[in-house]
């Protein structure tokens, strides 16, 4: 602590209240000196979300020098301080951060296919995964000679085209209509884009029939694969995906319905390979290695029990991970599993928030993308928010073990699982918002029986039928598994059905999930009362989401579905459109409702080409509103009429300069530069999928520049 004035100083006063504040900070620094050390993945993650929120390489130089500024002007504080190392190292890591995934993208990153081509296609089969519940096949593959294709195409084959031979290392020939990776459909929405930018893949599609097998794969499917249709052979009905899921992860034989009443429910996290798992493998093979060696007098005196049983679980949890594809939450399980291990093997007390940092900092040092998906922001946060429960004083006091009755055990059990199941509920609610539009409101009760019906019954089980599979006695133990996990589906629709199970918010943008987050953060990781100081921008940011207007307008990407706010609901242009699509609108509009047909609407007029309705805002104010609904030509005179009187017109295909509409003119050539849009009226908001000047990879150069977007301004009034 340097902090007492030098010979040189000056001794003005304002230095000398600076220097008095200096001393406060640097007295609660020291209070909180084991909590610093959990702020470097933080610190990395900004730099790399950082990259992500920016928009193009100017702004990335310019994020990376302001970091480094940031760091010169932390060391000119006094030496010696906290405050000042604090400064100079989150500055540097922000720098790395934003460096490592930019450099990431530049070496790693696949360039995606320019625009959507049809092409008789021949490529090596890297890897197969079927899809039971879509009925189909997904296959990635290298193409052969075709240079102008991506290196790695995903293609979807029908279970009925699938050929014989097909699998890993065969060469097989079609046709197929190559897409580039979808960005979202409309702001807010999920971007495969960048995903599948980071995995590889540069191109998409659905092969055509007949799929010709030109060299037949002669190595036999990979042990998940295996694994995978054994259970689906093993168990009937809709449990046979959910027991697929919870063995090897893969969770495409779980029906849509059955996804998301897990989702509505707060259960989807048991579907998804995590802590949970991996801790019940790894408890399950430590227990059964300490009791086997006990049984011998001379390794019970003589060996090192604990670490050679640790030494097994984390060899099984290792296996376990490659097993199911070390998916993020996967790895980062595994590595805090192998921490703790280590910890106990040495006798220290490893169940730390230090563990927790240390995964969190593997896991952004080999994948610094995942900072921006669900998976690795979910994982943490309730991790970080279940350690933070454990560590607090009072909490910690109540949880112990006790000499009491087994009545108030069990009481006092139920009590603490509901305490860190609503806690991490809370954590969860800004991310929840920010990624699917919806939060969780009763999965902390559904919980406190899926959770002790998961880890006790269902997956103890299921290892007890795979091991009596090898003597052919499977059959008893996977019955019982069966009728296990169709009571736990019973709990998750039962959950789903009430009106109270979620709750739907607009669009939350990505500043106010940030701040947000950075409160809950300064309230989980820190120890000290200056942690509640966090609560603030937490409930800020969740409030203003919920008190945000919600959009009146959405137009996909594509602009054949188009979702209007009407005054008992929402309505779709196009009644046929699929459950995706549906989902798609309803979530980003924040509703719940079903989606009527705009033709329906009591104040539409709807031909077969064009459909024109009439919508209030909040303000009262009616809007005209045209779309196309056809690719038949219109009479000009009669177009040009309809154009005029509308304040916006919305087409899927490029409409002529004469259309001219009050307020907005929304086409194929807008929406190449935009992608999807959403608009609120009472205040004239319009967002846009993709950003002026975004030069991300994963997007494709013909975008919109510096130019103004919209070029008439918002009428003063309207009839």
């Amino acid at each position: 602590m340097a902090f007492e004035p030098r010979q040189t100083s000056l001794g003005v006063r304002p230095l000398a209240f600076v220097r008095k504040g200096l001393e406060a900070v640097e007295s609660w620094l020291e209070r909180e000196r084991e909590q610093l050390g959990l702020w470097v993945p933080i610190a990395l993650g900004a730099g790399i979300a950082a990259w992500f929120v920016l928009p193009h390489a100017m702004s990335w130089l310019a994020f990376c020098c302001v970091a480094l500024a940031m760091a010169c002007i932390g060391a000119m504080l006094p030496v010696g301080g906290r405050l000042r190392r604090m400064i100079v190292a989150g500055a540097i890591l922000a720098c790395i951060g934003c460096l490592l995934v930019w450099g990431k993208a530049v070496l790693l990153g696949e360039t995606p296919l320019v625009r959507a081509t049809f092409v008789h296609m021949t490529g090596d089969v890297t890897a197969v995964r079927p899809v039971p519940a879509q009925t189909m096949v997904r296959v990635m593959l290298k193409p052969v000679d075709a240079p102008d294709l991506p290196g790695m195409v995903r293609v979807n084959i029908a279970d009925a085209d699938v050929p014989e031979g097909l699998g890993d290392g065969a060469r097989i020939r079609f046709r197929v209509r190559l897409m580039p990776p979808a960005p979202p459909s409309v702001p807010g929405g999920y971007d495969f884009a960048a995903r599948a930018y980071f995995q590889g893949i540069g191109a998409t599609g659905k092969a055509l029939k007949p799929v010709e097998v030109l060299q037949p794969s002669t190595s036999p499917p990979p042990l998940r694969a295996r694994l995978f249709g054994h259970i689906l052979a093993r168990v009937d009905g809709p449990a046979e995906g959910i027991a697929a899921a919870l063995a090897t992860g893969d969770q495409g034989a779980i029906p849509e319905a059955d996804a998301e009443a897990m989702r509505r429910s707060g259960l989807a996290h048991l579907l998804s390979i995590s802590g949970l798992h991996v801790t019940a493998l790894i408890g399950a093979v430590i227990f059964l290695l300490m009791r086997a060696m006990a049984l011998s007098q001379r390794a019970a005196l003589g060996w090192p029990l604990m670490l050679i049983a640790a030494t097994g679980g984390a060899l099984a949890g290792i296996g376990y991970t490659l097993l199911t594809g070390a998916e993020v939450p996967t790895v980062r399980s595994c590595v805090a599993a192998l921490l703790v291990l280590g910890g106990l093997a040495m006798g220290r007390d490893a169940v730390t928030l230090r563990l927790v940092a240390t995964g969190a900092l593997v896991v952004l040092l080999l994948w610094p993308e995942a900072v921006a998906g669900p998976s690795f922001q979910m994982s943490f946060a309730a991790v970080t928010a279940l350690v933070a429960l454990a560590e607090h004083p009072h909490f910690k006091a109540f949880a112990a073990a006790r000499d009491e009755g087994g009545i108030r055990k069990l009481g006092r059990a139920l009590v603490v699982m509901l305490a860190t199941g609503i806690a991490v509920e809370l954590v969860l609610m800004p991310i929840a918002l920010f990624h699917f539009h919806k939060a969780g409101l009763l999965g902390a009760f559904a919980n406190l029986i899926a959770i002790p019906l998961t880890t006790f019954i269902v997956m103890p089980l299921e290892a007890l039928a795979l091991l009596l599979d090898m003597v052919g006695l499977g059959w008893p133990a996977w019955w019982l598994t069966e009728q296990a996990l169709n009571f736990l589906l019973l709990i998750a629709h039962g959950v789903a059905a009430s009106p109270m199970a979620s709750l739907l918010a607009p669009t939350m943008g990505a500043g106010l999930f940030g701040f947000a987050m950075l409160g809950l953060l300064w309230c989980l990781l820190w120890r000290s009362s200056v942690r509640w100081l966090g609560l603030a921008p937490a409930v800020i940011g969740i409030f203003m989401t919920f008190a945000a207007s919600p959009p009146d307008i959405l137009v996909t990407g594509d602009g054949r579905h188009v979702a209007v706010r009407t005054g008992k609901g929402m309505a779709i242009l196009r009644d046929r459109a699929g459950d995706y699509v549906r989902d798609v609108l309803s979530e980003s509009a924040g509703y719940d409702g079903e989606l009527e047909a705009i033709a329906a609407l009591p104040d539409a007029r709807c031909s077969t080409d064009l459909c024109a309705v009439a919508v209030k805002d909040g303000t009262g104010r009616n809007w005209r509103l045209l779309f196309t609904r056809s690719d038949a030509l219109i009479a000009r005179r009669d177009f040009m009429r309809d154009c005029a009187a509308a304040d916006i017109v919305i087409s899927d295909r490029g409409l002529p300069g004469w259309c001219r509409p009050r307020w907005m003119k929304i086409d194929r050539r807008l929406l190449k530069r935009t992608g999807g849009l959403s608009i609120t009226l009472k205040n004239g908001e319009v967002h846009t999928v993709l950003s002026p000047g975004d030069a991300h990879p994963w997007i494709a150069r013909s975008r919109l520049g510096k130019a103004q977007l919209y070029r008439r301004s918002r009428p003063a009034s309207l009839p």
